[in-house]
């Protein structure tokens, strides 16, 4: 959460409240958890286990590759006696690239698995956006808060629309409006 994300969206809620009291009269906020939403839907939870199916698998290999260079690292230390100089410093550089590498791989994977998520999860959040904005003017919202990011400490249940949006994705809204659905879009290819 920024500071400057939480002042804009405090800014912009005062901004429509005290405006005049016609207006706050009429100002109907409220606030959802895309990121529990998120987590609640079918798809999220598909997606979550997709990440953590591939988060193992590679931590798997990092840790074969951890266990390796401390074996490696072990043998250089038994060694270390026996060894001339110019040899022990061949595997000791040896060592030191192979550390470095790992370390590579470890950040590869990072970024990896951080833009598998945004790949998994893009879709989603964007059905969800469009099932809020129908929402919010269908039930005359002036503002819809994430309640992660907007700053948002507590808010009423009644105001919280997370549990609209979970069951709404859930039973199939917006989905031919953010994408269609991609089982249909494979089958039409097929043909």
């Amino acid at each position: 959460m920024s500071l400057k994300r939480h002042a804009i969206t405090l800014t912009a809620a005062l901004a429509v409240s005290a405006i005049t009291p016609e207006i706050y009269a009429q100002t109907k906020i409220a606030v959802v958890d895309l990121q529990r939403a998120l987590n609640e839907t079918e798809d999220g939870r598909k997606a979550k286990r997709r990440l953590k199916t591939l988060f193992k698998r590679r931590q798997d290999e990092l840790n074969k590759a951890q266990e390796r260079l401390k074996k490696k690292k072990e043998d250089i230390e038994r060694q270390k006696s026996v060894l001339s100089r110019n040899a022990l410093e061949k595997k000791l550089a040896a060592y030191q690239k192979e550390f470095v590498e790992l370390q590579t791989v470890y950040v590869e994977y990072q970024r990896e698995l951080a833009q598998k998520e945004s790949q998994l999860t893009k879709r989603i959040l964007e059905r969800m956006q469009d099932i809020l904005r129908r929402v919010g003017q269908a039930q005359g919202y002036t503002l819809i808060v994430e309640a992660n990011e907007g700053g948002v400490v507590w808010v009423p249940r009644n105001l919280d629309l997370t549990d609209l949006v979970i069951q709404k994705y859930n039973s199939g809204e917006g989905r031919a409006r953010s994408g269609g659905n991609s089982k249909a879009k494979r089958k039409k290819k097929k043909k």
